[in-house]
């Protein structure tokens, strides 16, 4: 009777863990969407392909739309089940949603579709404020005479 009453308790302990979690992965899904991240990582994607597009040239461009077509569909629902435990780690399903309710604000719209732009640009920034702080550590070990 024991194990059938642990049994019973591990399985609905279980069933509604898996609940919950199938439910924060949409509503986080729901969020990526809304963001203008799935739009990031469609590009990210279509890079990834392009490089192997560039690698693989011999391969007929039919095989590379197929697997765009797949990996659009797809990876995405995986990389959902990668960041869940993540997002949840630091948000809840209630902060997931208001964040959703921002984002389908008009001000949040607009920073959805601004993302990928403010990214690109962040990103060209980022590099060269890099490479300015590694030519200054660089002079001041010559300076120093390291």
């Amino acid at each position: 009777m024991r194990k059938v009453l642990f049994l019973l308790i591990l399985t609905l302990t279980w069933s509604v863990g898996n609940a919950q979690t199938d439910s924060y992965s949409k509503t986080l899904k729901k969020y990526i969407e809304v963001s203008g991240s799935m739009q990031s990582f469609s590009v990210a994607i279509k890079s990834i392909m392009g490089n192997f597009k560039n690698m693989k040239t011999g391969v007929p461009d039919e095989f590379w739309k197929e697997m765009e077509t797949e990996l659009s569909g797809t990876s995405i629902d995986e990389l959902v089940t990668m960041l869940t435990p993540v997002y949840k780690k630091y948000l809840t399903e209630g902060d997931l949603n208001e964040i959703i309710a921002f984002y389908n604000s008009p001000a949040g719209k607009k920073m959805a579709e601004s993302t990928p732009g403010i990214m690109g640009e962040s990103m060209q920034a980022g590099q060269a404020w890099g490479q300015t702080v590694a030519t200054r550590i660089v002079n001041k070990l010559k300076e120093k005479g390291y």
